[in-house]
């Protein structure tokens, strides 16, 4: 049975757990959804830029040497800043309120990326989309965990990612079908790609204040007794009594989570998916492309890989949450992405361009699979909303700087074999899954130490009010493994 008391000692019905399976299916129908479409849309928007560049974006541009890897760049520097400062004006402003405010942002900025003439104007258009974007996934992360029970929220969440992923496929089919638009209005058909997605976005930004809830207590779809038994579902399996959601912003809950050693070790682990995927996405095209298919075909071709991405991705996540553990969902799939591009390496590309686009399946699986978990296992790990708000926006912050390294790594002058790219991502992906390891190993021996004390002996040692106050480190809460 879910609890019958609130922390006030206000009495609920009590609600078994088939009936709460209810409650969260209504739950998940309100936010799933609607946060995977605009994840795609985000994800869309960011990529793009490669079918583009197929299409013809650099040949127009005039476009030399590293001049497209320096504009993929300029868009992940205020793309990690920025993530931090999105993630505490999300809770001031509130979800309603400032996602579809940087939607609206982003959307516009893309759409004018259509009329880019040159180098530095596109240069600068990948900035303030950089801006724009930088608030979009750490928001829903956090608003998914004010939602769901520390192991339910890995598999919301990758169905959302999943999304991001399947934008990979439907960007590749839908720049094949809006390429077909080339000469129209005088536009070339890779300018057109921009217009049409940027407006995509933009018209997705004014629906979504009527459709995304803030929180459980402020929603209209659930009752008031079914709101407290959400509330109190979350305290209990966050292993707090108190919720703080209202309180102010103060320094101390940054300091705490900037100076939390377990958010380091995550931005370790995060990097092996952001270095290599953004490479990744954008030179799949290019990389098929050059494989000896046609620049079509390889817009094509990329669908099957993310398709197989998007599977791995949500059926990782559904055992992760059923298993209630996190880290071997991590390293197992940063391995298996590794054997995928030491496959890639090894294969003669002009002798078996099959059997190399095959391996860049492995290599997808590998690098999709692990970004749920490793965001997921952060936050089910931080206890206090502002420390939990606050961390995931270092770890997606810095983590994502990644994806700077990630888009200098593939350099034109190695094609196809791409030595660098494919070697450095290997060798990141081998370092992550090591501090995945370490870090297992440090939580489970804190886990032991906290296991061999009784809770009557805590409660003796502190107060409820130093408990709570201690967040994580309280000798009550248990970390994920």
């Amino acid at each position: 049975m879910v609890e019958d008391a609130d922390p006030n000692g206000e009495s609920i019905p009590q609600l078994d757990e088939a009936e709460f399976k209810k409650i969260l299916r209504r739950i998940d129908l309100r936010l799933i959804p609607l946060l995977s479409v605009l994840y795609l849309l985000s994800f869309l928007d960011r990529g793009n830029v490669g079918n583009a560049n197929v299409a013809g974006l650099s040949k127009d541009l005039h476009l030399t040497g590293t001049q497209y890897n320096i504009a993929l760049t300029m868009f992940f520097i205020p793309y990690g800043l920025f993530e931090v400062p999105s993630n505490i004006l999300l809770k001031i402003l509130k979800p309603r309120v400032w996602i579809p405010i940087i939607m609206l942002s982003w959307g516009t900025i893309m759409t004018l990326m259509g009329i880019v003439q040159s180098y530095s104007g596109l240069v600068v258009a990948r900035v303030f989309l950089g801006i724009a974007e930088a608030g979009f996934f750490p928001a829903a992360s956090y608003l998914l965990t004010c939602w769901y029970p520390r192991h339910e929220v890995q598999l919301r969440m990758g169905y959302f990612y999943g999304a991001g992923a399947l934008s990979g496929a439907f960007s590749g089919l839908l720049a094949f079908a809006i390429e077909k638009m080339d000469g129209v209005g005088g536009l070339a058909g890779w300018r057109w790609i921009f217009i049409i997605e940027g407006l995509i976005t933009v018209v997705a930004a004014v629906a979504t204040p009527f459709l995304l809830p803030n929180d459980p207590m402020s929603c209209k779809f659930l009752n008031d007794t079914e709101k407290k038994h959400v509330v109190n579902r979350l305290r209990e399996f966050q292993q707090t009594q108190r919720a703080d959601e209202s309180d102010p912003f103060k320094w101390e809950y940054f300091w705490q989570a900037f100076t939390d050693w377990k958010v380091w070790m995550s931005i370790l682990v995060y990097w092996g998916n952001a270095m290599p995927i953004y490479g990744f996405i954008y030179t799949l095209p290019v990389v098929i492309d050059e494989l000896g298919y046609s620049a079509t075909n390889a817009q094509l071709l990329t669908i099957p890989v993310y398709i197989a991405a998007v599977i791995a991705t949500v059926t990782s996540a559904y055992f992760s949450d059923r298993l209630k553990t996190r880290s071997p969902f991590i390293i197992i799939p940063q391995l298996f992405g590794a054997l995928g591009l030491v496959i890639v390496m090894a294969i003669p590309k002009e002798k078996y361009p099959g059997a190399v686009y095959g391996a860049l399946f492995i290599v997808a699986i590998g690098l999709y699979t692990t970004i749920t978990g490793v965001v997921s296992w952060n936050a089910n790990n931080l206890a206090g909303t502002w420390k939990r708000n606050i961390g995931l926006g270092l770890q997606i912050s810095i983590g994502n700087l990644g994806g700077a390294v990630g888009t200098n790594i593939y350099l034109r002058q190695q094609a196809p074999n791409y030595w660098l790219g494919f070697g450095f991502s290997l060798g990141i992906l081998l370092v992550a899954s090591s501090a995945g390891m370490i870090m297992r190993i440090a939580l489970q021996r804190i886990n032991k130490k906290r296991e061999s004390m009784s809770r009557e002996e805590i409660l003796e040692k502190y107060t409820p009010e130093e408990l709570d106050r201690m967040g994580d480190k309280s000798p009550l809460f248990i970390y994920t493994l």
